[in-house]
């Protein structure tokens, strides 16, 4: 099994995520992506090879491809060839995962775009025919694609779920002119990346970005578009009508539930087939978008 990174120790880390690391450079940050994995907000103590790196070049691809849609923190992704771009010493482990970026304040709320009714959507439309107060037509199946997307934030919990919020909830807790700003981009970045992904024979049926405030205008911050983030369906063989197989870490949601571990109880240690597998979903959606193997 190819050596992992569970743990980054660079100096001056600021911020431990279920994922991600970051690190204080100034006007500019350090975001280090890790193996490491979480199931139902708790981060597992397997960790997932090569996931990290996946997320971080799938992100610089994406960064690299919106920039004429939606301004945003990116400048690099650090490899061996531009680490001097970096104040301090990186060594190996940190090529291809870690990503240098503009310093933005973050808005606390997740900035959610669905394209299909599936996941926390659906089960709100069964209840009430709505998504976070949107109410959308009568007897849409799961998985459907809507008649168009819409945008459905939720709160940023740093400890257990996040929530389902309406527009109006959310103008409260980012503001009104911020919170324009961040629909009329994450609706633009969504239909560019929905258009790319669908040419390449994946449907991105819901996705969730985050934004900041940098020089006085709200850009696209964090990763975007990847696995972690995105929920990927295979075109070939889509069916509404139920659930669909997709590019993420299913198997291990999967394994999960079968294995009889409820949320509450320690974290178990991921099966090695199951890691396997949940490294070959990440990888299969990387050299499905980006046309390339992941560099060696």
């Amino acid at each position: 099994m190819p050596d992992v990174l569970f743990e980054s120790d660079l100096p001056n880390r600021t911020y431990r995520g279920k994922v991600r690391d970051t690190y204080d450079l100034g006007d500019r940050m350090l975001i280090v992506a890790t193996d490491r994995i979480s199931a139902a907000d708790v981060v597992l103590p397997t960790a997932i090879p090569r996931k990290g790196e996946i997320l971080s070049r799938l992100s610089a691809w994406w960064f690299e491809r919106v920039r004429g849609v939606v301004p945003t923190h990116f400048i690099a992704l650090i490899t061996a060839d531009n680490a001097d771009l970096v104040p301090m010493k990186l060594d190996e482990r940190y090529y291809g995962r870690t990503m240098l970026v503009r310093k933005a304040k973050r808005f606390d709320a997740e900035c959610i775009v669905r394209g299909y009714i599936t996941g926390t959507g659906w089960k709100e439309y069964l209840r009430s025919g709505t998504v976070c107060g949107i109410q959308l037509p009568e007897g849409l199946r799961e998985s459907e694609r809507l008649p168009e997307a819409i945008f459905t934030p939720s709160t940023k919990a740093e400890a257990g779920h996040d929530e389902n919020i309406t527009f109006a909830q959310f103008e409260e807790l980012v503001g009104e002119e911020a919170a324009s700003a961040i629909r009329v981009r994450s609706l633009a970045t969504y239909g560019y990346a929905q258009q790319v992904a669908t040419e390449r024979g994946i449907i991105l049926a819901d996705t969730k970005f985050e934004f900041g405030l940098w020089n006085e205008e709200v850009i696209l911050i964090d990763e975007v578009l990847t696995p972690d983030s995105s929920r990927f369906w295979p075109l070939a063989g889509y069916r509404a009508g139920g659930p669909q197989p997709s590019f993420d870490k299913q198997p291990v949601r999967d394994w999960l539930a079968a294995s009889g571990w409820t949320d509450g109880m320690p974290p178990p240690e991921i099966p090695a087939d199951v890691v396997s597998a949940t490294t070959e979903r990440y990888l299969e959606a990387y050299r499905l978008l980006t046309g390339e193997e992941l560099p060696t």
